[in-house]
């Protein structure tokens, strides 16, 4: 992949793009979660950014795994990659957190979500843009 002169870099693209719907759907969302924009209904929005933030993922994701095999041996040594791996996983995990404790009492919500759920965004905001942070650092070690 590295050899072509389009490749690497429409995939790089297609990366940078799939996290830039993941993150900033994300990011829009935990923002209300915290508070911001109360006159927006947190279900409606859950109900149109949820579905992106998946489709960014796996966009990310699979661009991701092509970026990584053109030079898995050097990238896997990478201490900016191992964090970002982490991260990612600590994120993930933050999602499963979210919607199997405070997610499941949405519709108690009104327009503040629980305690729970501003723990959990506030994280998701944290590990996403470190996630970010990591991936860009990648170029430097």
């Amino acid at each position: 992949m590295r050899s072509s002169p389009a490749l690497y870099p429409a995939v790089e693209i297609l990366h940078i793009i799939g996290f830039v719907i993941l993150v900033g759907s994300i990011l829009a969302l935990d923002l209300r979660l915290l508070g911001l924009g109360r006159t927006l209904a947190i279900q409606p929005m859950a109900q149109l950014l949820l579905p992106l933030s998946r489709a960014g993922f796996l966009l990310a994701i699979s661009m991701g795994f092509l970026l990584f095999s053109a030079d898995a041996s050097h990238v896997v040594k990478n201490p900016a990659f191992q964090i970002k791996l982490l991260l990612i996983g600590a994120a993930l995990i933050n999602i499963v957190i979210a919607h199997a404790v405070p997610w499941r009492y949405v519709e108690h919500w009104g327009d503040k979500a629980s305690g729970a759920a501003k723990v959990t965004a506030l994280l998701s905001i944290l590990l996403w843009l470190g996630v970010i942070c990591a991936g860009r650092l990648i170029a430097y070690f």
